[in-house]
């Protein structure tokens, strides 16, 4: 059983922001009432500035969680965009292998970056929810499909399956202390998606942001970005993906068809479609641009052979679930289940 949290931000600074206190003060209040000890490593709450212009102390951050004995789970504040700047601090002299120890690693969105750092030195984590997004969600309580799998994690370190949600919500479109109790209305989901192949298939899943994803490739957002993942082999090469599963999930910027399909088509030409046993499809935010999604995934992958699994309640959508990374997993989706091998 967890009894003691780590807590660091990797890319955004916002829980150090003051406009953030009272959220922060949710998050910290609900981890408590597990039980659970909570750490803020030393500069996860220098706030949005400081945070940006210092990667070598994010990293600095994430290496002391690891090596810290007493910590049991290391859980991201929350996304961002620019934890690749972290790779010459984690990689130059092998700082992130040295350190890495078995503790379970929880984040999701650009966080993305450090869980394909992590499976680079064959570490195991976490993906699908984070402290801010989550913990800290404003309502009465956390949504209870996410809320059953984060109890689940600290309960038995360890996740043994997925099935779908009966309902999702729309994004929140106001963080602001009078939204403080109010329940976001619930709306009927229809479960996973099977939009081509076997409907059983297995593999070890590996993955998350495709917008992400696509910023290994592209640099759009950041022009070094690209030099600097291919620096470190940070992208796995088409052996390294082959039996796995592919998880691919939408952020909130809710990426247009004609980018979906760029981040989609770069993918295919590393070999990963080639390489995979099937992908899965995080439920995109708001269900913005579903229908688009799901027709080019088949256009552009174009194997009809190799399982796609669409409306997986993982990444941006809410509610979230958690998905391990490294072990072993069997798709049903007769049965709309994921279960998992420890």
């Amino acid at each position: 059983m967890i009894r003691n949290i780590a807590i660091v931000s990797l890319s955004s600074g916002i829980i150090g922001e003051p406009s953030a206190q009272f959220e922060v003060e949710i998050g910290l209040r609900r981890l408590e009432e597990y039980g659970l000890n909570v750490k803020f490593m030393p500069h996860a709450r220098k706030g949005l500035e400081y945070v940006r212009e210092h990667p070598e102390k994010r990293a600095e951050d994430l290496l002391q969680a690891f090596r810290d004995p007493e910590i049991d789970m290391i859980l991201c504040a929350i996304g961002g965009d620019d934890t690749y700047r972290l790779l010459p601090y984690l990689f130059d002299h092998n700082e992130l292998a040295d350190a890495v120890s078995d503790k379970i690693f929880l984040g999701f969105s650009d966080t993305t970056i450090n869980h394909m750092m992590l499976h680079k030195v064959g570490a195991k984590s976490f993906y699908g929810q984070a402290f801010f997004p989550d913990i800290c969600e404003l309502g009465p309580q956390m949504h209870p499909y996410t809320r059953k799998y984060f109890e689940e994690l600290i309960r038995t370190g360890r996740i043994r399956e997925i099935t779908p949600s009966d309902v999702w919500y729309r994004q929140r479109e106001c963080f602001t202390p009078d939204q403080v109790g109010r329940q976001l209305p619930a709306r009927k989901d229809h479960g996973f998606e099977l939009l081509q192949g076997p409907p059983v298939f297995s593999g070890k899943i590996l993955g998350g942001r495709i917008d992400s994803l696509y910023d290994f490739f592209n640099g759009s957002r950041y022009a070094d970005m690209p030099a600097l993942c291919r620096k470190y082999h940070l992208f796995p090469d088409a052996e390294d993906w082959r039996g796995r599963i592919l998880l691919l999930e939408s952020s909130e910027e809710k990426p247009a068809p004609d980018k979906y399909r760029d981040a989609v088509e770069y993918l295919k030409g590393t070999g990963v479609f080639s390489a995979v046993n099937g992908v899965l499809v995080g439920k995109p935010m708001d269900e913005t641009w579903a229908k688009e999604y799901k027709q080019l995934l088949v256009e552009v992958i174009d194997r009809p052979d190799l399982p796609v699994v669409f409306n997986i309640n993982i990444g941006h959508a809410l509610p979230r679930c958690i998905m391990p990374f490294g072990v072993e997993a069997v798709v049903d989706t007769k049965d709309q289940i994921i279960r998992f091998d420890e």
